[in-house]
């Protein structure tokens, strides 16, 4: 059994819950069905990134993963120009400690967005959708979206933000 792309996405979602998040609230908040957050936290288990019982995530194990592991084995998809969310380096907490000049800023495709940018495929379908409604998932996504697709410094820089978020 592997890892999924919406796994991390939930395991990031974990971080925000007091007490034990129950699967259909997981899969409320992320836009998913109850079965997928389930299996999700089951793969998420298994590879040692969240316990199952608290189901709450082993946040050493998940900063090794997201830092050394995630852009091998969840590459960032860029595409066109096109109305979305911003995310990476384009918002917070990276977007007031880099000034990037000159071209097109990354951003999540969404009809309702604000941005004019290149294309980032998010982790999974619903992710901007829960991140607009979750401010602290946003940033953890920024950030994990800044280690997959970012330059050297944009990434030394999410890695930092990620290690004050998860230690």
């Amino acid at each position: 059994m592997s890892l999924k792309p919406q796994d991390v996405v939930v395991i990031l979602k974990l971080l925000s819950f007091v007490g034990v998040a129950t699967y259909p609230q997981l899969a409320h908040a992320l836009g998913m069905s109850a079965s997928e957050a389930h299996a999700s936290v089951k793969r998420a288990a298994k590879s040692g990134l969240v316990n199952l019982e608290s189901r709450r995530p082993n946040r050493k194990a998940l900063l090794e993963f997201l830092v050394h592991g995630l852009k091998y084995v969840f590459p960032a998809e860029r595409g066109p120009l096109t109305r979305g969310m911003p995310t990476s380096y384009a918002t917070a907490p990276l977007a007031d400690k880099l000034t990037v000049s000159g071209e097109p800023p990354p951003v999540w495709p969404d009809p309702d967005g604000t941005v004019r940018g290149e294309a980032l495929e998010p982790l999974y379908r619903s992710a901007p959708g829960a991140a607009r409604a979750d401010a602290k998932l946003y940033e953890l996504l920024a950030l994990v979206d800044a280690i997959r697709s970012g330059r050297a410094r944009e990434r030394e820089l999410a890695v930092k933000e990620l290690q004050k978020r998860l230690e």
